[in-house]
This record gives C-alpha cells, sequence and structure tokens, in this order.
C-alpha cells in the first residue's frame, strides 16, 4: 500500500504534461500496480459439530476414563481472519470505446488468527471447558482476466468491470487448545493447498493525470469457491465434517496506478 501511494504521489510531482482524459486506445498497453484490503462479508472457515470422545486420555493421560462431548461451533473468516491485504499487478490492452481487457496477478494474505471455537462438555465435572483454534495464515495466488468499460471523457471518469480467475491458496493447519484441561492438538492439518475459482465485479474511478498515467479507486465484489479439506488429524475426533468448507464472499477496496505506454 505504501508503495503505491508513493508511487502515486511521485506520478504527482513529476509529470508537468496537461491533464489529458483520453482512453486507453484500441492495441495500446498499459501497466497498473494495486494495493487494498479484502473484507470477508460471508463464508466459514469451519462449520459447526457435536461429537462424543468417549476416553480423553490418549489426549491427556491425567483423564483416563474421563468422557467428553466436543460442542464446536462455526467461525467465519471474518472471526478468524478479519480483513486480507491485497496487491496486484495489472496488464491492460486498449479495445476501443472506453474498453479494455486485462489480466490480473494478484497477492491476498491475512496473519493467522485465535478464535474460541466452542466448548468441551465434561459430565464428571458438570461443566463445558472452552475449546480455543489457532488457525495458520491464510495465502493465496491468484490470475484473473476481465473487461472494463469507462464512462465519460472529462479526466475523472468512472468505470465498471466483470472478472473471473483462478487462484492456488495455500494449505493451514490448526491448532486446538483446551487450557483447562492441558489438552492441545498442534499443527493439524485443516485444509490442503487448494485450486480454487473466483468471479466479481468492480465500481471504480480513474483520474487522468496525463495522457499516460492515471491513478484511481475502486471497490467490488468477489466470490470465491471452496478449499480443499485434509481430515487427517479431525477424523480422529468425529469433526470429519467441519472443514467441508472455505467458500467466501468479500468486498475488495483498493488505490491503483496505472502506466500507459
Amino acid at each position: 500500500m505504501r508503495f503505491l501511494l508513493i508511487s502515486a504521489a511521485v506520478a504527482l510531482a513529476g509529470l508537468t504534461l496537461p491533464a489529458a482524459a483520453q482512453p486507453l486506445e484500441a492495441g495500446r498497453f498499459a501497466g497498473t500496480i494495486s494495493a487494498g484490503q479484502d473484507f470477508p462479508v460471508s463464508g466459514d472457515v469451519h462449520s459447526g459439530a457435536v461429537s462424543p470422545i468417549a476416553n480423553l486420555g490418549p489426549l491427556n493421560p491425567a483423564l483416563a476414563g474421563v468422557s467428553a462431548e466436543l460442542r464446536i461451533q462455526s467461525r467465519s473468516f471474518d472471526d478468524i481472519y478479519g480483513q486480507a491485504d491485497t496487491y496486484s499487478l495489472e496488464g491492460t490492452y486498449g479495445l476501443g470505446n472506453n474498453r479494455e481487457a486485462f489480466l490480473t496477478v494478484s497477492r491476498t494474505e491475512a496473519s493467522q488468527g485465535r478464535v474460541q471455537v466452542g466448548g468441551a462438555f465434561v459430565p464428571a465435572l458438570a461443566t463445558t471447558l472452552p475449546v480455543f483454534g489457532t488457525f495458520g495464515d491464510y495465502a493465496s495466488t491468484g490470475v484473473e482476466v476481465g473487461v472494463r468499460q469507462y464512462f465519460g471523457s472529462q479526466a475523472l471518469r468512472p468505470y465498471v468491470a466483470g472478472r473471473i480467475g483462478v487462484a492456488k491458496t495455500d494449505s493451514i493447519n490448526a491448532t486446538f487448545d483446551i487450557p483447562a484441561a492441558a489438552i492441545s492438538i498442534k499443527n493439524a492439518a485443516f485444509y490442503d493447498d487448494s485450486t480454487v475459482f473466483a468471479v466479481g465485479g468492480d465500481v471504480g474511478v480513474s483520474y487522468s493525470i496525463n495522457s499516460s498515467v492515471s491513478i484511481g479507486a475502486e471497490v467490488g465484489v468477489r466470490y470465491t469457491s471452496g478449499l480443499s479439506d485434509n481430515d487427517s488429524a479431525l477424523a480422529g475426533l468425529g469433526l470429519s465434517r467441519i472443514n467441508n468448507e472455505g467458500d467466501r464472499l468479500s468486498i475488495p477496496v483498493t488505490v491503483r496506478a496505472r502506466f500507459a505506454f
């Protein structure tokens, strides 16, 4: 984000050509750098489930013979990760009539998050012990293609865009803790590396500094398909269904600097 803002500032300060509102002519190319944040609207990292555990001894020998019932509740991307940082590079080709086609390579990252995911009801104690989950970083690299349509001929021009693409999302491990029972399941496989599909649209505004340089801002909506679950650690706890999730709907907000040539 800082790099993009500095680039825009340098362009504003160093270019003295008069502002021109020319669109990207047919056959002309441009490159764009963008940065922003992606705000999750819906979609769960995991769903809920209830699973009886007949003997906690394998998890903590001091609790041999003690039974419990895991009561896991669903947790969303917003609960666990919040907004993600996004960065992208775009190549654009002018089609004429204020329209352009583009190809974007992007990176989306969110740091690991720790939340209470539910409780473990222990009949012998007549109480429910909090269960916490710490989920590894969310990181995705994607490629999208799309078309953008501008309106008007002024220096400040609105536009709309549609896009579709594919992304590779890195594997995610999770650590589950029941501190009151001294139980910890560390680095359990949760999602494998996943190839996901994405579709979305944007609305934005662009300001032409001159015939070659423009800056802008946009807001969009994105749908990303579900992740590939890994049940190798969860099946033994009766929780193999909770990671059949991973699709998400989000709102990206970005600032852009474009250089035509």
